[in-house]
């Protein structure tokens, strides 16, 4: 399959590192700023994450509950995420959209809708949380008749029988997640015990680019170097909470951490 995103992880490659993908929620902290953000961040990230925000997210953890109560709160609609993808892709040289969120938002909108809008406005890829393989499976070919790049999910207790039927019915990326946990979570285990289980994933299929989120930080992120992409996201959220608190501008600070993060990577 190839897409944005498959071009964007080969130039990761030819640059010897992996792939920063950040995450952050449309419309935290208001649909304006929030543009800006991702505008901003977009300079240094590989692949931009955007979370559509839901008032009953399963896997997230507080830092980004918080930005999703935000952005709610400020009366965000799946509408206006998709007005600021269209607008970000009209800027210039506009790196790869994951729009990342749950199947409710999705199935209420209607699939087929979704999907076509989702390829109008130029999302590269989804990945839905609670929308699990094989369940997935007629959503995720919709998908790739699109040709967006529907993400698999892979965690440390799926087994290995359905982990090679998984990454074979995947398309251009898969995401591991680090550890049992919601988002923004502590690493628990260590970065050398998840990059041995990341290596058991990857002599599956090398071909597959895999990354993995969950628990990454500013600290964490340099142990981890060898994956082939590495997400960031309630780091991210965090900074953007601080700096509200702080009256400080958002944009600034979480562009500086991306920056930052960047620099861990190469």
């Amino acid at each position: 399959m190839n897409s944005n995103i498959s071009l964007a992880f080969q130039k990761c490659k030819r640059e010897n590192r992996p792939a920063l993908i950040t995450y952050t929620v449309a419309g935290d902290n208001n649909k304006n700023k929030s543009f800006e953000i991702l505008k901003s961040i977009s300079k240094y990230a590989d692949i931009c994450e955007i979370g559509f925000a839901h008032n009953t997210p399963i896997a997230d953890g507080g830092q980004i509950q918080t930005s999703s109560h935000r952005a709610l709160k400020n009366g965000i609609k799946i509408k206006d995420v998709f007005h600021i993808v269209k607008n970000y892709k009209k800027t210039k040289n506009p790196k790869p959209i994951i729009l990342m969120g749950y199947y409710n938002i999705i199935y209420q909108y209607g699939e087929n809708n979704f999907i076509k809008n989702c390829k109008k406005v130029g999302v590269d890829g989804l990945i839905v949380v609670d929308l699990p393989f094989p369940e997935n499976k007629y959503f995720a070919k919709k998908c790739k008749e699109k040709n967006i790049s529907f993400i698999q999910l892979l965690a440390p207790t799926t087994t290995k029988k359905r982990m090679q039927k998984i990454i074979n019915v995947s398309h251009n990326m898969l995401y591991y997640i680090s550890m049992l946990s919601t988002t923004g979570g502590k690493l628990k285990i260590s970065s050398k015990k998840i990059l041995e289980n990341y290596k058991k994933i990857k002599k599956i299929n090398a071909s597959k680019n895999i990354v993995i989120g969950f628990g990454i930080t500013i600290k964490t992120i340099s142990s981890l170097k060898k994956a082939d992409g590495l997400v960031v996201g309630s780091a991210l959220c965090k900074k953007i909470s601080e700096s509200i608190k702080n009256r400080q501008n958002p944009v600034i600070n979480v562009s500086n951490m991306v920056k930052n993060l960047k620099k861990k990577l190469i």
